[in-house]
């Protein structure tokens, strides 16, 4: 009987856990999506790429300041190991340099203060997961998602489009309580991060190699084909990243799950065939939906539903980061990245040349296509290793 009341507990627990997550997500995406949807209907094609532009650079040098990732401070945090301090210290000293190369290259103040937005986001928000404090971090995804609305909108009325940047920033200010908090409770200690040098530098180099994936596209996109592809291909990341919402708070959910040893097994099934469902809805809605409200971005209509076609392999993605996660076996993705970044890159520069907006969708499916079919076979020779 007491077995099956606990059972009964941990359920709702789970429950009230997941949806904390996937509220905050949710909404936070719902906020996020309007205003760049906004942004969009108020901007033509060049403007809105050249925004893009400056987010791209910004958000690889996170990547490349971000030495404790999201994902090591929340399986650290939630196997109680007190990492956490040493790798903010060491993210920001990171991140101060990235900021002084963004200053000498772009010179964009306005850059430089959304780079420290975004480290502070990253460490606080896998900080929360891995404690598995799920309504708090609703709470500060809200605040920071509504800040992001009504800061951006504002201050492009009041300074224009070079207001929009500085407005994202000051979006997250909030985050910089919790990292302060951490810095009070948690000691500087260099040894413990050195005894996880591997996992730690791993994990790095695998959120790095993702990252720089994710931003190549960007990068490459507007010195060879222009910002007006640039800012068609932009809007379809956007409806991509909408579409992905499910998939991103199941991620978020079973990171600190599989960590602690609960699989979720049903769950993962269940995510699969939900982003069949949500990739048969992108393909035959989008049509309907840009020419009504971007009548400037119809390049973009062919893009998004070739992009939809990535939601399922990004989802299996997620469930297979998890686990190779969960047993600290970082070595795993860092190759599987490396495998999307080249995907990304080459695929973009040879696609978008002969195909534009359509080509470099091609390559971003290709991308997460390639990346999830090396880590099923990573996933089963490792099967095979573990029964010998």
């Amino acid at each position: 009987m007491n077995n099956v009341v606990d059972n009964i507990k941990n359920k709702l627990v789970a429950l009230k856990g997941l949806a904390s997550i996937g509220m905050a997500d949710i909404i936070g995406n719902a906020i996020t999506v309007l205003f760049w949807f906004y942004i969009a209907s108020r901007l033509d094609p060049h403007d809105y790429g050249q925004i893009q532009y400056f987010l791209g650079i910004t958000g690889t040098a996170s990547y490349i300041s971000l030495i404790g990732t999201q994902n090591t401070i929340t399986v650290y945090t939630a196997k109680n190991i007190n990492v956490q301090s040493t790798l903010y210290l060491i993210s920001l000293l990171v991140g101060l340099v990235s900021s002084i190369a963004i200053m000498i290259i772009f010179y964009r103040i306005d850059a430089v203060l959304l780079l420290f937005g975004y480290i502070i986001n990253t460490l606080a928000i896998g900080e929360l997961l891995g404690r598995k404090d799920y309504t708090i971090y609703a709470r500060y995804i809200l605040i920071q998602k509504g800040l992001t609305l009504a800061l951006g909108i504002g201050f492009y009325f009041a300074f224009g489009v070079n207001g929009i940047i500085f407005a994202l920033a000051l979006s997250y200010i909030g985050f910089s309580i919790r990292v302060y908090k951490r810095f009070r409770s948690n000691k500087i200690n260099f040894s413990l991060v050195k005894q996880r040098s591997r996992f730690i530098a791993n994990n790095y180099f695998l959120i790095l190699a993702g990252g720089l994936a994710g931003q190549a596209d960007k990068l490459v996109i507007a010195p060879l084909l222009g910002f007006a592809i640039l800012g068609n291909y932009s809007l379809a990341v956007q409806f991509f990243g909408g579409l992905m919402i499910f998939s991103n708070i199941i991620y978020k959910y079973i990171v600190p799950e599989d960590s602690s040893g609960n699989l979720n097994r049903k769950l993962k099934i269940y995510s699969v065939v939900i982003s069949v469902i949500i990739t048969t809805l992108g393909i035959t809605l989008v049509p309907y939906l840009i020419p009504a409200f971007f009548p400037r971005f119809t390049s973009a209509v062919e893009a998004i539903q070739i992009m939809s076609l990535a939601i399922i392999p990004t989802t299996m993605n997620m469930i297979y980061v998890s686990k190779f996660l969960a047993s600290e076996n970082s070595r795993i993705l860092l190759i599987a990245s490396v495998v999307a970044l080249s995907t990304t890159v080459s695929g973009t520069i040879a696609f978008g040349h002969m195909f534009g907006t359509r080509g470099v969708a091609s390559a971003f499916v290709l991308s997460a296509t390639l990346e999830v079919i090396f880590l099923i076979f990573a996933n089963r020779r490792q099967g095979k290793l573990q029964q010998m």
